[in-house]
This record gives C-alpha cells, sequence and structure tokens, in this order.
C-alpha cells in the first residue's frame, strides 16, 4: 500500500511540474529566433527582446484554462492528504479524484484552444512549430485524467 500511495504521489506531482513548466516557459510557439507563449513573445537577434502577449480573448481564455488547471491540481493533493488522514477505511478519494479530473479537462481545454486559435495570432509559416511547452501541457492532460481515475477507484486502508 505504501508503494501505491507513493506511486500516485510521483504521479500527480509530475503532472504539476507538467503544468507549471507548460504554463510559464516561453515555448509553445516557436519560429527560428522567436518564440511565443501564453505570456509574452520573444525575439532573439541582436537584442534578446519580449514584449507582453496579444489581448485576444482566445488566449486569455487559455491563460485561465491553464491557471485553473493548475488551482485544481494543487487544491487535489492537498485534499488527498487531507483524505488521508480524515477519511474512515475503505472511504474512496472521490473529491481528489474529482479535482484532478477537472485540471485534466482544464488542460485539454486550453491546449486545444491554443491549437485550433494560434494562426489568429501569429500567421503560419513552414518554420513555425510548436515548442515543448505546448507537447508538456498535452502530456499532462493525460497523466492528469489517468491519475484522476486512480483516485476514483483506490479506496483507503489502513
Amino acid at each position: 500500500m505504501l508503494l501505491l500511495l507513493l506511486g500516485i504521489i510521483v504521479l500527480h506531482v509530475t503532472v504539476l511540474v507538467l503544468l507549471f513548466v507548460s504554463t510559464i516557459v516561453s515555448q509553445w510557439l516557436v519560429n527560428g529566433g522567436q518564440t511565443a507563449d501564453l505570456w509574452q513573445n520573444c525575439s532573439s537577434g541582436a537584442i534578446f527582446q519580449c514584449l507582453t502577449s496579444s489581448t485576444n480573448e482566445w488566449l486569455q481564455s487559455v491563460q485561465a484554462m491553464m491557471i485553473l488547471s493548475i488551482i485544481f491540481s494543487v487544491l487535489s493533493l492537498f485534499l488527498f492528504f487531507c483524505q488521508l488522514f480524515t477519511l474512515t477505511k475503505g472511504g474512496r478519494f472521490y473529491i481528489t479524484g474529482i479535482f484532478q479530473i477537472l485540471a485534466g479537462l482544464c488542460v485539454m481545454s486550453g491546449a486545444a484552444i491554443f491549437t485550433v486559435r494560434h494562426t489568429d495570432w501569429h500567421q503560419a509559416s513552414e518554420n513555425t512549430s510548436y515548442g515543448f511547452a505546448y507537447i508538456l501541457a498535452w502530456l499532462a492532460f493525460p497523466l492528469a485524467l489517468a491519475s484522476g481515475i486512480v483516485y476514483v477507484i483506490l479506496r483507503k486502508r489502513e
């Protein structure tokens, strides 16, 4: 049981790290020396310069979804530790699982909106590609759903 709890905590912390990195790092779109993320556009040439991102409504919704996913995942981890000590024997971690599934759905929504609408913000060219932070956001989605499902299935033992 101890190894199972340790594995669940490691999975949850991995999801949190992926969510934090994908939200903070400026690598959602890469085009040569230019990078763009949810917060700023940076160009590296003779002078490294960063400008704030656009105020498009869709970009603000992506920002909100990514922040909500982090909040739900942190809340889920906190609730897991609280329920670990207060839940009766045989009880299930429903609340923890629901918040973690919500975190997964939020990151999926944010990444999907960005996938569909990023051409409104940056014109598509043959050099433009998705950066590693974008890929980490999509990687966090199935991991968050999986950990949420594990929380819902998990029963407390002694």
